[in-house]
């Protein structure tokens, strides 16, 4: 990195471009605005690094600089890049002419980058004000970007994991003041951390979250492979939520990962041979309890993916659970899926697909966190792994296919004001204990498809794991021993007391 800028400092820089829109944009709206200048601001640096890399290469030779910029993986036109923006910011239609530079951008990068920028508009009246505001909005943008700290190009800030590092920390920022909407496009890093973890993805793997948003999740279980031997996909609902995803793919050099745009449980776009893609891997924090998720569709569904039930009209949790189980690879695909506690205890058709999971030996874990570890909504949420390579119980010979783990994690946390989160220390105590699969008093246990059964198959956590602190007994003979001691020592404090006040002639 630039020895004279450090990460924190780009990301002040960024962060502070978002004064022109605080109070009159909602945050919801403005952070698409300023991680797509940033996408852009970054893109532009590395085409110039590029492009000088090549002159010094080839002595100036244009013709030959042309052919090679032309084999890079990201292509910038002409007069489309951001210095091109900013030599015009005191354009009275730079709405305008921003627009009109994406545009070119996408079509010189279509397998890429094709309607990443079709739910941003830097010319829209209703997000940005009018003209004459949204001008002098856009102008601060670009000079808050053109600022020289602002120095993108990756021999400038060399790790290109930092510019990725931003685009994460930006998405955070927003997610933290977003309320209820942040849990749409994202999963706190320590979250993420620990599914990649539990999931333990390896080299050739395929890798998919099916409720993507801004693809932190995906990203962070990609890179727990510890190569670049491994293929990212991905759906997401939101058309702008989806567009931050494909730039911050992007930006983490994983461009070649396949993210649609559109609605899973409905209308699922990873499609292979007429039927749904199957993965190693399927990951993901989907929206809680959704209501309204298709359900009238669920019966004549054409993939038959809920086939052990339909869940109810107002609860697509379910949904979401059978449709990752359904596209795992049989005899080897695992699930990680974050879920409410009522998961994990509702009756009527959830308790019936709950029941099956668990008679077909599909769920593995059962993992209970703290709460408000999420953005936007303060209860305590678990982690479902289920295992697809897991023998029925019948033909379960090792004695982690012959039980269930469960674990209560919900006490061991880092305690924020507003948000807490999981320290690294906890992260892998849940880890090491999933890998281990063992039980530790108070903290997690091994069910027997029995005990489940026993329940009614009430996965509630604390049925299997007892947390259950005894109350030390109380030494009554002591304790009146201090009370008399203290009784007479406040006795002889006051006399104190009155001596001092006669002294004053009080």
């Amino acid at each position: 990195m630039n020895p004279h800028v450090s990460k924190k400092e780009i990301n002040d820089v960024v962060w502070r471009a978002c004064d022109s829109f605080r109070g009159a944009v909602d945050p919801s709206e403005y952070k698409n605005y300023i991680l797509t200048m940033l996408f852009i601001k970054y893109m532009s640096d590395l085409w110039k690094d590029k492009k000088e890399e090549y002159e010094n290469k080839y002595n100036g030779d244009t013709p030959r600089v042309e052919r090679a910029l032309a084999r890079e993986r990201f292509v910038m036109p002409p007069k489309s890049n951001f210095d091109s923006l900013y030599s015009k910011r005191d354009e009275p239609n730079i709405g305008e002419i921003i627009n009109i530079a994406l545009e070119k951008i996408e079509d010189a990068n279509k397998s890429k980058l094709e309607n990443v920028f079709r739910n941003i508009d830097f010319n829209s009246e209703p997000a940005l004000g009018q003209t004459k505001e949204r001008n002098r909005r856009l102008k601060n943008l670009l000079e808050d970007f053109a600022d020289k700290r602002l120095d993108l190009r990756p021999s400038r800030i060399g790790n290109r994991d930092v510019i990725g590092d931003v685009y994460e920390y930006l998405i955070a920022r927003f997610a933290a003041g977003a309320g209820k909407k942040a849990g749409e496009f994202y999963t706190p890093p320590e979250v993420s951390t620990l599914l990649a973890k539990l999931l333990a993805p390896k080299n050739g793997d395929r890798i998919c979250d099916p409720a993507c948003g801004s693809g932190s999740l995906l990203i962070k279980v990609g890179q727990e492979v510890g190569s670049a031997n491994f293929a990212l996909f991905g759906q997401e609902s939101n058309g702008s939520t989806w567009s931050l995803c494909r730039m911050n793919m992007f930006l983490h050099a994983m461009d070649s990962a396949r993210i649609e745009w559109c609605d899973t449980i409905n209308n699922p776009r990873l499609i292979e041979n007429d039927e749904l893609m199957r993965f190693n891997i399927v990951v993901a924090n989907p929206p809680f309890s959704l209501d309204k998720w298709g359900q009238e569709n669920a019966s004549h569904d054409r993939f038959n993916r809920f086939w052990r039930g339909i869940p109810p009209k107002s609860r697509g949790d379910y949904a979401f659970i059978s449709h990752m189980v359904e596209i795992a690879l049989e005899g080897e695909g695992k699930v990680g899926v974050i879920v409410p506690h009522g998961v994990l205890f509702r009756s009527g058709a959830e308790g019936f697909i709950r029941k099956h999971f668990t008679e077909k030996n599909t769920l593995e874990a059962v993992i209970g966190l703290p709460a408000q570890l999420f953005y936007g909504t303060g209860i305590p949420a678990a982690i479902l792994v289920f295992n697809k390579g897991r023998k029925s119980w019948k033909e379960a010979k090792s004695d982690r296919d012959k039980q269930v783990l469960f674990i209560d994690a919900s006490r061991e946390f880092e305690d924020g004001r507003k948000q807490n989160r999981l320290r690294d220390e906890d992260i892998e105590k849940i880890a090491l204990t999933f890998r281990e699969f063992k039980k530790i008093e108070k903290y997690s246990h091994l069910a027997t498809l029995e005990e489940i059964q026993e329940a009614e198959f009430n996965l509630n956590i604390p049925r299997y794991v007892d947390t259950f602190e005894e109350e030390k007994d109380v030494d009554i003979p002591a304790v009146q021993e201090e009370i008399q001691k203290i009784e007479t020592e406040l006795v002889e404090t006051k006399k104190e007391l009155n001596k001092y006040l006669e002294d004053l002639g009080l």
